[in-house]
C-alpha cells in the first residue's frame, strides 16, 4: 500500500470518504488540506446564477397580472404575498436597469432595442403594486410612493415622446400656479366638459389597444413575429400605461385630500377634547346699568316662571281647561250641564212626542211587516 493508504496515513492526516488519497486536517498536524468534495461545494454556491433581468420583469407582470384578476380581497394574506413579491422583484429590476443604464437621457425612442423598450414600464409596475399594498394606517405613504413611480414612468415617457400628453401637476408647478388655481375655484361648465370630453377619448383609445394587444399577443409571445411588429407590441403597451397613469395618479390626488382633511379633523376633535370643559352660562340681562333696568325694565318680558306641563296640571286641579278654545269658569260650565238636563226632562215630558209614539206602535202591530205584498201570490 502506498504512503497515503488508508492503513498507513502519515501523521498528521486521516483517510476521508473512503478514498486513499483523500485526506483531511488532523489538529494536530501542521499541514492542512481542503478535500475536493468540499472545493466544488464552495464553488457551486459562488457560481449560483442570479436572476436575469428579462426573468424578473416576466415573473413580476405576471404576479401584478394575477393580483389585478384575483377574486380574494386586496387585504388577504394569499394577495398581499404576491404584492410583496412583486416589489421585491422590481426593485431588483430597477437596481439592474441602473447598474446597466440601459435608457439614457441623450438617445432617442428609435435608439432602443425593441426587446428593451418593455422595461420602461418597470415603474409604472411599481406604482399598480404599490397601490394595492395593505396596512390602512400606511395608506398616504403608499399612495405618495405609488404617485411618485407613475410620475417617473410618465416622465420618461414624455422624454421620449412615447405619447403627446400633459404631465400632471407637482408639487413645485402646483406651488407656482397657486393664483391660478385659487382664482378658478368652481370651475366652469366649459372645463368641465372638455376634462370629460377627454375622459371618454382616452377610454376609447384604451380599448382599442387592449384589442389591438390581444391579436399580437400570441405571435409576439412565440417569437413568430419580426422586429418590426414586436416594437409595434410594446409600444401599444407604454401608451396603454399612460393612460392608466394618468387616471392613477387624478384617484390618488382625491384619496390623498380626503385622507388628510380625515386627519386634521381628528386633529381638530383631539384638541377640542382636551380642552377643559366650561361650566353652563347663567341667563343674564343685557342693560346699560342697573338703574336704567330699574326705571325702564329690561325691554323684553321676564323669564318664564313654569313650564307648559306645570301649567296645564294647575288649571286641570282648578277644572278651568279650555273648552274648544273658548275659557270657561266652574259656575258657567254647571249652568250648561243644568240646562242640557233641563232640555231632556222636557223633550221626555211632551205630550205630543208621546202621542206620536204611541200612534206608531198601533200601527205596526196592525200592520206587520210585508204587509201590501200581495202580488201574485195565487
Amino acid at each position: 500500500m502506498g504512503p497515503l493508504d488508508r492503513g498507513s496515513a502519515p501523521s498528521g492526516f486521516v483517510a476521508s470518504h473512503g478514498a486513499p488519497w483523500r485526506v483531511a486536517f488532523n489538529p494536530g498536524s501542521e499541514v492542512f488540506r481542503v478535500p475536493p468534495s468540499l472545493k466544488m461545494a464552495a464553488a457551486e454556491e459562488d457560481e449560483l446564477p442570479l436572476p436575469r433581468l428579462p426573468e424578473l420583469f416576466d415573473i413580476s407582470r405576471r404576479l401584478l397580472d394575477e393580483v389585478e384578476v384575483a377574486t380574494e380581497p386586496t387585504g388577504s394574506r394569499a394577495v398581499q404575498e404576491k404584492v410583496l413579491k412583486g416589489l421585491q422583484l422590481l426593485k431588483q429590476a430597477a437596481e439592474m436597469l441602473a447598474q446597466l443604464d440601459l435608457f439614457s437621457q441623450n438617445e432617442d425612442l428609435e435608439e432602443i432595442a425593441s426587446t428593451d423598450l418593455k422595461y420602461l414600464m418597470v415603474p409604472a409596475f411599481q406604482g399598480a403594486l404599490a397601490m394595492k399594498q395593505g396596512n390602512p394606517s400606511k395608506r398616504l405613504d403608499h399612495l405618495q410612493w405609488a404617485r411618485e413611480h407613475f410620475l417617473n414612468y410618465l416622465t420618461q415617457c414624455q422624454h421620449y415622446h412615447v405619447a403627446e400628453f400633459e404631465l400632471p401637476k407637482t408639487k413645485n408647478n402646483s406651488a407656482e400656479n397657486n393664483t391660478a388655481s385659487s382664482s378658478m375655484a368652481h370651475p366652469s361648465l366649459v372645463a368641465m366638459a372638455s376634462q370629460r370630453q377627454a375622459k371618454i377619448e382616452r377610454y376609447k383609445q384604451k380599448k382599442e389597444m387592449e384589442r389591438r394587444l390581444s391579436e399580437m399577443k400570441s405571435a409576439v409571445e412565440s417569437g413568430e413575429a419580426d422586429d418590426e411588429h414586436v416594437r409595434e407590441y410594446y409600444l401599444l403597451h407604454l401608451r396603454r400605461w399612460i393612460g392608466i397613469c394618468l387616471e392613477e395618479i387624478e384617484s390618488i390626488d382625491q384619496e390623498m385630500d380626503i385622507l388628510r382633511r380625515k386627519d386634521s379633523s381628528k386633529e381638530a376633535s383631539t384638541s377640542h377634547s382636551s380642552r377643559p370643559s366650561r361650566p353652563p352660562m347663567k341667563p343674564f340681562i343685557l342693560t346699560r346699568d342697573a338703574a336704567q333696568a330699574k326705571v325702564f325694565g329690561a325691554g323684553y318680558p321676564s323669564l318664564a316662571t313654569m313650564t307648559v306641563n306645570d301649567w296645564y296640571d294647575q288649571h286641570r286641579k282648578l277644572g278651568a281647561l279650555p273648552d274648544q278654545g273658548v275659557a270657561r269658569t266652574t259656575s258657567e260650565a254647571k249652568r250648561a250641564a243644568q240646562q242640557e238636563d233641563q232640555e231632556q226632562r222636557e223633550e221626555e215630558d211632551d205630550e205630543q212626542t208621546l202621542h206620536r209614539a204611541r200612534e206608531w206602535d198601533d200601527w205596526k202591530d196592525t200592520h206587520p211587516r210585508g204587509y201590501g205584498n200581495r202580488k201574485n201570490m195565487g
